[in-house]
């Protein structure tokens, strides 16, 4: 039997007691598989008087010098589970040109500056693992980096943030508003306190970004996602979808354009209930990915939550132990294709378009002529109410962002158009 693998854990909060309950209680299990018991050296947390007598290890193994566990010698493997931005980075860039293979669940540090993890990586010869990143304990990112690095992927779509999806789940399924679906998915625990991350996409485009990244071989930061969040959906939102046979879900849209560029962006929209992604619910995470020799696949399954994303880091953790162990190092980043990423004003979508109009003569041809002035064709038009009710509904044929969003904004301008009650894009 060869040495252990040292491992040292950067945090121990929700994540991270459940790395460490897992390496208690599967210690025979990943010493046979990786082919050498995992010894825990080290655990870094903020606070060092915090009562953690439930976790199966030594008091003596806490402390609050996370660079300093870091720079141990006796350490082979660093698992950081703290997330943000700094100084999470100068911990693992400081690992990893060491040596020492890092393991991480950091999808901000990754889409903020993945690169300068990647560069160091490569630059100390060690593995750097992030399957915990996007989508919990789905398999999603190895299948993307190694299952399928011989194809051609065409476009990820996915639902990859839990809180929101629970929310539009609840507005679909009860007719409520946002504020209500969010009190509920607050009391039922499956958003934060602040959840301005979750329902304004931050959190989807980090993961979009990594997605981006690994399918089309070109760094792809946070910066390169178009966000909108979900706060603007609402209860009339979501019953316009349901006449439509639509439901409406949080996407992450990451594919290639035809100019052989990509496009990535994070967004509200309608989708077809026939659709495998309309069928996902709560707090589930779904992503769909088209190749052109694979074709379709669906990776879905508990995207969130301690058990998990723990669950994620082990299994890297088995990957990078056997590398250790063989004195190989995983497939480097690859980024050779570099390819542009487009803004989102040059990506072809179709809207729905909700109006409050006045009820006279002659507006449906007018509101007409604002679309042909910017060359988008209407696919559907439904004209309904009276008086103070008269709306219309709008779906339009595919067009370049840029014209739908001018379009809109001429239609705000008219004096019969009391209000642009919603705006929603329709995909598939």
């Amino acid at each position: 039997m060869a040495d252990s693998v040292k491992v040292a854990l950067l945090g121990c909060g929700a994540v991270g007691s459940e790395v460490v309950r897992l390496l208690h209680e599967q210690a025979d299990d990943l010493t046979a598989r990786i082919g050498a018991p995992v010894e825990l050296v080290g655990i870094a947390v903020r606070r060092a008087g915090r009562d953690r007598s439930d976790l199966p290890v030594k008091p003596d193994l806490f402390t609050t010098d996370a660079l300093g566990l870091v720079k141990r010698d006796d350490v082979d493997v660093v698992i950081e589970v703290v997330g943000g931005i700094e100084p999470a980075r100068t911990w693992l860039v400081e690992a990893l040109r060491s040596g020492k293979s890092v393991i991480t669940g950091n999808k901000a540090l990754l889409a903020e500056d993945g690169g300068s993890l990647h560069d160091a990586a490569a630059e100390g010869g060690a593995d750097l693992y992030y399957e915990a990143s996007v989508a919990g304990a789905i398999p999603l990112l190895r299948p993307l980096r190694e299952s399928l690095h011989g194809d051609r992927i065409t476009q990820v779509t996915g639902i990859v943030n839990g809180t929101t999806n629970f929310i539009l789940s609840a507005m679909d399924a009860t007719g409520a508003g946002f504020s209500e679906a969010l009190e509920e998915a607050t009391a039922l625990g499956y958003a934060e306190a602040d959840p301005t991350a979750d329902v304004e996409g931050f959190d989807a485009a980090a993961k979009a970004a990594i997605l981006a990244s690994l399918a089309f071989h070109t760094r792809v930061r946070a910066a390169d996602v178009y966000r909108e969040g979900i706060t603007e959906v609402s209860a009339a939102d979501v019953a316009s979808a349901k006449a439509m046979g639509c439901t409406i879900k949080l996407l992450c849209i990451a594919g290639r354009t035809a100019d052989g560029g990509v496009s990535v962006r994070v967004h509200p929209a309608m989708i077809p209930r026939t659709h495998p992604l309309a069928g996902v619910g709560e707090a589930f995470n779904a992503v769909f990915v088209e190749a052109e020799a694979a074709g379709q696949l669906m990776f879905y399954g508990r995207g969130a939550g301690g058990a998990p994303t723990a669950s994620a880091v082990l299994g890297d953790l088995v990957a990078v132990g056997r590398n250790r162990l063989a004195g190989v190092r995983a497939a480097s980043e690859s980024a050779y294709a570099d390819l542009a990423v487009h803004p989102m004003g040059e990506v072809s979508t179709r809207y729905h378009v909700s109006l409050d109009v006045a009820d006279r003569a002659g507006v449906l041809a007018a509101v007409a002529g604002v679309f042909a002035r910017h060359d988008v064709s209407i696919a559907t038009v439904n004209q309904s109410g009276r008086g103070d009710e008269a709306s219309l509904v709008i779906v339009t044929h595919s067009a370049p962002d840029s014209a739908l969003a001018a379009t809109v904004a001429e239609l705000r301008t008219l004096d019969f158009v009391r209000a642009v009650a919603s705006v929603l894009r329709v995909e598939f």
